[in-house]
C-alpha cells in the first residue's frame, strides 16, 4: 500500500465493518489496533478514525483486494460470534471489490471449518487465482 490516505481508508472500512453488528467487541478493537500498527498508522490518527464516516475504497490491485477481504473476514471472526449482518455484508463487500462470489464463499467456508478461523495464504491466493482461469 503506497499511499497514507489509502491505508487510512482501508482501516476506516474495517472499523465500519467491525460495528455492523451494533457494537465494537474488545477483540475486534485489538485486531484493528494490530492492523493499524502494520499499516503504520499513528495512534492519534487511528483513534480519530472511529469518529469519521467510511467511504468506499477503490483498490486497484487484485492482490490488495484479496488481502483486504481476508482482513475483513478475520475481523468478522475475531469476536468469536458470526452475526448474520456480518455474513451478508462480507459477501456484499467481496462483490463490490470485484472478487468472484464463488471464491468468496469458498474462503469463508474454509475459515468457518478451520479451528482458529484462519487459512493459509497459499490457499487464499489459489482460490482466487483458480477463478481467473
Amino acid at each position: 500500500m503506497n499511499n497514507y490516505e489509502e491505508r487510512l481508508a482501508l482501516l476506516l472500512e474495517m472499523i465500519a465493518f467491525s460495528v455492523i453488528d451494533g457494537k465494537l467487541h474488545e477483540r475486534e478493537h485489538l485486531f484493528l489496533t494490530m492492523i493499524a500498527e502494520q499499516l503504520q498508522i499513528p495512534k492519534a490518527d487511528f483513534k480519530n478514525l472511529f469518529h469519521q464516516e467510511a467511504y468506499p475504497v477503490v483498490i486497484k490491485s487484485e492482490f490488495e483486494r484479496v488481502q483486504q477481504f481476508y482482513r475483513l473476514a478475520l475481523l468478522m471472526h475475531s469476536d468469536g460470534v458470526l452475526h448474520e449482518r456480518e455474513h451478508v455484508k462480507i459477501h456484499e463487500i467481496g462483490i463490490n471489490m470485484g472478487l468472484n462470489p464463488n471464491a468468496v464463499e469458498r474462503v469463508l467456508k474454509a475459515m468457518e471449518a478451520s479451528p482458529n478461523k484462519m487459512i493459509s495464504p497459499k490457499f487464499l491466493l489459489e482460490v482466487f487465482q483458480e477463478q481467473l482461469n
